[in-house]
C-alpha cells in the first residue's frame, strides 16, 4: 500500500470573534486510498492523544451528495480534481513531501465559527425567498402526464445537481451567489410547474441574496471551474432573464 507524508498549513480560529493563523502540522505514512476528510480525521487523532484541540470541520454524507464538506486546499475550493467535493479528493492527488494550505470558504455572507466550519445558513434563506410551488401539480400519476421535452428536463435535472457548497462563492474573486441562486432559479422555471411564479420567485430570491451580502457577478467564470457538479454559467443568464421579466411586467 502505497503511503506519503504531508506538511499540512491549517487555519485556525476559535470562533467568529476571534482573530486566525496558521498552524502547521505534520503527518507522515498518509495511505494514498484516503480521502482528503480521512486524512484530517487522522490528523485529528494524533492532535487529541497529545492533547491538543482537534480541527473542527464540516462533513456529512462523505459521498460527495449532502454539500456539507468544503476548504480551499491550495487556493482552489474542494482542491485540485475537477468535479469532486473535498470528501471525493483522494491522497493520491498528492505527492509525498507536498505543502498543502488548507483554509475555510472565505466570504462576508459566510462566517466562520471555528477553523474550517462557516455558516452557510444565508443560502437556506436564499432558497426559502424562493417560497414553493403553489399551484395544484395534482399526485405522482398527474405530474407524470405534463409533457416535457427531454431536453427541457435534462436542462432542469442539470441545475437541480446543485448541492449547496458554496464553493462558487469562495472561489468568486468578488464573492458572488449567483452561480447557486440562478440553479435553483433555473430548475424551477424550466419545468411548467415552476413558470406561473418564476418571476416572483426570481425577485425574491435576488433580493435575499443581496441582502446577505454576497457580491456582484461579474462574469469570472471561477465559480463553474470549481463547481463538484459541474453547473454551468448558462444558469446565471436564465436568472437575469427571469429577473429583467419579473421587472418589466411590474411583479
Amino acid at each position: 500500500m502505497s503511503t506519503i507524508d504531508l506538511n499540512l498549513q491549517i487555519w485556525r480560529q476559535k470562533n467568529s470573534d476571534s482573530l486566525g493563523d496558521f498552524e502547521t502540522y505534520t503527518l507522515k505514512n498518509i495511505t494514498t486510498d484516503m480521502s482528503f476528510l480521512e486524512m484530517l480525521d487522522v490528523l485529528n487523532e494524533q492532535l487529541t492523544k497529545e492533547g491538543k484541540d482537534p480541527v473542527a470541520f464540516d462533513h456529512d454524507c462523505r459521498e460527495g451528495i449532502c454539500g456539507q464538506c468544503g476548504s480551499v486546499v491550495n487556493g482552489v475550493a474542494h482542491g485540485p480534481d475537477k468535479e469532486v467535493t473535498l470528501c471525493q479528493l483522494h491522497m493520491r492527488t498528492f505527492n509525498s513531501g507536498d505543502t498543502l494550505v488548507i483554509e475555510p470558504f472565505r466570504s462576508k455572507a459566510f462566517p466562520i465559527r471555528k477553523d474550517l466550519v462557516v455558516d452557510r445558513s444565508s443560502f437556506d434563506r436564499i432558497i426559502q425567498a424562493g417560497g414553493y410551488v403553489s399551484i395544484n401539480t395534482g399526485g405522482t400519476v398527474d405530474g407524470n402526464a405534463i409533457p416535457i421535452s427531454s431536453e427541457t428536463a435534462e436542462l432542469s435535472m442539470d441545475a437541480a445537481a446543485c448541492i449547496g457548497c458554496g464553493a462558487c462563492v469562495a472561489s468568486c474573486p468578488n464573492g458572488a451567489a449567483m452561480l447557486f441562486t440562478s440553479a435553483k432559479i433555473s430548475q424551477l422555471s424550466l419545468l411548467p410547474q415552476g413558470k406561473p411564479e418564476r418571476e416572483q420567485r426570481a425577485q425574491a430570491m435576488v433580493k435575499q441574496m443581496d441582502s446577505e451580502g454576497f457580491g456582484h457577478c461579474t462574469n469570472e467564470k471561477e465559480c463553474e471551474a470549481v463547481c463538484p457538479k459541474g453547473i454551468s454559467i448558462r444558469n446565471i443568464a436564465i436568472l437575469n432573464r427571469e429577473y429583467l421579466k419579473g421587472i418589466l411586467s411590474g411583479e
